[in-house]
């Protein structure tokens, strides 16, 4: 029989590790986007699809390994969210940069309110309150890609810088949660 203690250190080390894959694939992907993010090209147009897709394996590993911790409506949103961002990017980057960034601006802020309100319900597991700020930062961010889509700095290379901060999030909130891990075992 499971104690609740024992499924709490289950979904933190869970969590961790899933953290852990986000944060490398977050760096791998954001040196990529710098190298190819000047126009949209071939590799610059998978890259930007294959960020959000990865974001849905992402919420299938975490769902799977986190029922106990009850953030799955959240979780099924940003599922859904993030499948309609990589089609909707395969489609805005036929338009140009300016709708790619418009595209990515909506994502961004709707997956981030779904990130903190995922990471508020959480907070009791421990190790939440990066995923917290990283959350309201996404809203942020986002609202500035759509904002300044159309204008002189609408560039690719400003996702990249959007993925390594959302990868630094993810490796303290990883740290923080292998402390609370290896405190309750």
């Amino acid at each position: 029989m499971t104690t609740t203690t024992d499924s709490s250190t289950a979904t933190a080390v869970s969590l961790r590790n899933l953290y852990f894959v986000r944060f490398g694939f977050a760096i791998v992907w954001a040196v990529l986007m710098f190298a190819v993010g000047k126009s949209l090209g071939p590799v610059t147009i998978g890259l930007l699809v294959l960020y959000p897709l990865f974001d849905v394996a992402a919420a299938v590993v975490d769902f799977r390994s986190s029922k106990t911790a009850r953030p799955t409506v959240g979780l099924y949103f940003n599922m859904g969210l993030s499948l309609l961002t990589a089609i909707g990017l395969a489609v805005a980057v036929t338009s140009g940069i300016p709708a790619v960034l418009r595209v990515w601006g909506v994502w961004a802020i709707t997956a981030g309110a779904v990130q903190l309100i995922v990471a508020i319900r959480r907070y009791r597991l421990g190790g939440q309150w990066a995923m917290i700020l990283s959350g309201g930062i996404s809203v942020l961010a986002g609202t500035n890609f759509y904002l300044t889509a159309g204008g002189p700095n609408a560039i690719l290379t400003t996702v990249a810088g959007y993925a390594v901060l959302g990868g630094i999030f993810f490796l303290v909130s990883a740290l923080r949660l292998h402390r609370v891990a290896k405190k309750e075992s």
